[in-house]
């Protein structure tokens, strides 16, 4: 930040920044019957890994919530810097991919190291790293981040939205659940939220394109 000449590093700049989040659009340039932002994404991130990170922890894993927190409220800070890419396009290419991880990350340490004030940015550096790991809580981060793209498209499907992207939405994402590797929580995914999901009276059918996904797992 520049005042007069004088450059000035405080913490005021992150919060304020936390603002853009709400202006962030997920899905860009598609109809939709709800809009989503991807602040109010990142608290329901929260909320989902929260409550498998519990059925986890009833099966006997041990959960560091601290971690588990920090990477699902951060997970998608960056995106104040590039936007919302869908995921189709994140994933075009294994180089694509990489490439965008690399800016995200070489914006996330400039802002880092011009808007934190010295003292906190091992802090920052370590927080706002990729969350999206091999451990438990990267996994549950990882999880919960495509539970709430289930939502997203379910919630357009209900409605009647024709779009087919929201139809490959929801079946990639739940043909993803199903393969992550934390048993117990695919396990409730599968029998407890697939089931009252495809129980519910939707215009389009969701059974139907539950059931090509199921067919395969």
């Amino acid at each position: 930040m520049q005042l007069k000449g004088v450059s000035i590093i405080g913490i005021h700049t992150f919060f304020t920044s936390l603002n853009d989040l709400e202006r962030i659009i997920r899905a860009p340039g598609r109809f939709k019957f709800e809009e989503h932002n991807v602040a109010a994404h990142s608290w329901k991130v929260s909320q989902y890994a929260m409550f498998f990170a519990t059925i986890e922890e009833m099966h006997g894993a041990t959960v560091n919530w601290k971690s588990l927190y920090e990477k699902t409220i951060n997970h998608d800070f960056a995106e104040v810097f590039i936007g919302d890419i869908k995921t189709p396009v994140k994933h075009a290419s294994p180089k694509l991919k990489e490439m965008l991880t690399i800016v995200e990350e070489k914006m996330m340490e400039k802002f880092i190291e011009e808007e934190i004030p010295s003292e906190f940015q091992a802090v920052f550096f370590d927080r706002m790293k990729e969350g999206k790991d091999s451990t438990l809580e990267g996994r549950l981060l990882e999880f919960a981040d495509k539970l709430d793209q289930f939502y997203e498209a379910f919630a357009e499907l209900k409605r009647g939205n024709t779009d087919k992207e929201f139809v490959i939405m929801y079946q990639s994402a739940v043909a993803k659940l199903l393969d992550l590797p934390l048993p117990n929580s695919v396990h409730y995914f599968r029998h407890e939220i697939l089931s009252d999901a495809m129980a519910e009276d939707t215009q389009i059918d969701i059974v139907t394109l539950t059931e090509e996904i199921l067919k395969n797992k």
